[in-house]
């Protein structure tokens, strides 16, 4: 399979039409999902529906967006046909050894938990049951996501298609196999880490060069904002963009110079490098843990 990218609302929503989508587990990025499939006008509010452990987070999603809520997962699980699984992946394995006998043949199975193999997954779910294992990042949570997708075993390419729609309404998608999943962690699931740091580096920066420090903060980050926006929509490569900022003898190559020399290029390669090998450890070590179970 070639990897393959698509930006927001390039799928069809009618992938999701007439359909039940049920999120087990209603945190931060459940509720960034909810937020961009209902701001997208993807499905009505009647098509949602979430369950949690926590009252007051039900509450708060049911006065927010006006979906459905509900502490009962195994109802949950019994009635959608979309079953999005979003709970915590420490508590993954607990939750689907009880709602498993709940689960439709009929029903397709996302899972939003970092670090559980499709391997492991499908260990749990019935035998056949369609899988398609995501990994979005925080970002997402003000509809500029990037999400991966890998198909498991049983998934169909209209399945893929309603996973695409599901997540193009928060942000961009790529779809990979799933042994490039743990790179996709230690670049874009990790990433926006990275970038923080930057953001934080650069508006020290110009705290030390005479500005206050919320105007330092605010310009580092639309900076980073607007150029990585202006290479989405241009699709220029990165290069030539900083060619056009790089005049001869100025403050842009200077700058950039101080950056060659600390090692920036290198520093970013090896961590996204480090952070891939720390995925795949801890999904090795989540296939040991719910064999043990099996």
């Amino acid at each position: 399979m070639n990897d393959t990218a698509s930006s927001p609302a390039t799928s069809s929503s009618t992938q999701l039409t007439g359909r039940l989508l049920g999120f087990l587990g209603a945190g931060n990025m459940a509720g960034a999902i909810i937020k961009g499939l209902l701001h997208a006008h993807v499905v009505p509010p009647a098509s949602i529906l979430a369950s949690d452990v926590k009252d007051e987070r039900l509450a708060q999603l049911h006065a927010a967006h006006g979906i459905r809520t509900t502490k009962d997962n195994l109802a949950l699980a019994r009635e959608v046909d979309v079953l999005v699984l979003s709970v915590k992946p420490q508590v993954l394995e607990k939750t689907l050894r009880l709602v498993t006998p709940a689960i439709r043949p009929e029903t397709l199975v996302i899972s939003i938990a970092a670090g559980v193999p499709i391997e492991a997954l499908e260990g749990q779910l019935p035998e056949g049951t369609r899988v398609v294992r995501t990994m979005p990042n925080t970002p997402a949570t003000v509809l500029a996501g990037a999400t991966a997708i890998a198909a498991g075993t049983h998934a169909t390419e209209e399945d893929l298609a309603t996973t695409r729609a599901l997540f193009e309404a928060i942000g961009r998608v790529v779809m990979v196999e799933e042994s490039l999943l743990d790179a996709v962690t230690g670049l874009s699931g990790s990433g926006p880490a990275y970038v923080m740091l930057m953001i934080e580096a650069l508006a020290d920066g110009g705290v030390k060069v005479g500005l206050h420090r919320d105007t330092a903060l605010l310009l580092a980050a639309q900076t980073v904002y607007g150029s990585a926006k202006l290479l989405l929509e241009t699709g220029e490569h990165p290069g030539r963009l900083k060619d056009m900022v790089t005049s001869p003898g100025g403050t842009a190559i200077a700058g950039l110079h101080t950056l060659e020399a600390g090692g920036l290029r290198t520093t970013l390669i090896n961590a996204v490098e480090t952070a891939t090998k720390r995925a795949a450890e801890l999904g090795e070590a989540m296939v040991a843990r719910m064999r043990k179970t099996t």
